[in-house]
C-alpha cells in the first residue's frame, strides 16, 4: 500500500444537517490524517472546472445550484491507500444503494445528496487538491 493524499468535499447536505463532525470523525477513526482543511464557497467558475466532465449533461445546472447552496468543507486526508479507503467508507455514489455503515448509507439521500465528494484516482486527487488548496495550505509534519 502506498501513502496517498486525497480530496474530500463535505457537500451542502452535510453542512445543512450539521454532520461535519460525525463525518470527519469517521474518516479520522480510520487512521487518516488531516493535511489541509477549510470551509469555502464554490464559485460557478470553480464548479465548472471541477465538474467539466459532466458540463454537457442536462443535470449540470442542478449540480451547480446544489453545490453552491452553502459553503463546503474541503479536506485533504493522507493515509495508506487513502483514496480507495475513503471511497469504501463513503459507499457507492448513489446513496439509495449504499449499505448501512457507510457514510452515504447512513447519511445520504440520493445520487447527488450524498454527503461527500471524494477523489477517485491518484491523478484526480492530485488535480483536485491543486484546485481547492493553495500549495501552502497542505501541511506535512
Amino acid at each position: 500500500m502506498a501513502k496517498e493524499t486525497t480530496l474530500i468535499l463535505f457537500k451542502p447536505d452535510t453542512i445543512e444537517k450539521n454532520l461535519s463532525g460525525k463525518v470527519l470523525e469517521r474518516f479520522l477513526s480510520q487512521d487518516l490524517i488531516i493535511r489541509g482543511i477549510k470551509m469555502m464557497p464554490l464559485s460557478e467558475e470553480l464548479l465548472a472546472e471541477h465538474y467539466s466532465h459532466v458540463a454537457d449533461k442536462p443535470f449540470f445546472p442542478e449540480i451547480v445550484g446544489f453545490m453552491s447552496k452553502t459553503p463546503v468543507i474541503a479536506l485533504a486526508l493522507e493515509g495508506e491507500d487513502a483514496i480507495a479507503r475513503v471511497r469504501d467508507l463513503l459507499g457507492p455514489t448513489d446513496s439509495t444503494k449504499a449499505a448501512p455503515g457507510t457514510l452515504r448509507g447512513d447519511f445520504g439521500d440520493t445520487m447527488m445528496i450524498n454527503v461527500c465528494h471524494a477523489s477517485d484516482s491518484p491523478e484526480s486527487a492530485q488535480a483536485e487538491l491543486k484546485r481547492f488548496f493553495k500549495e501552502d495550505e497542505i501541511f506535512t509534519y
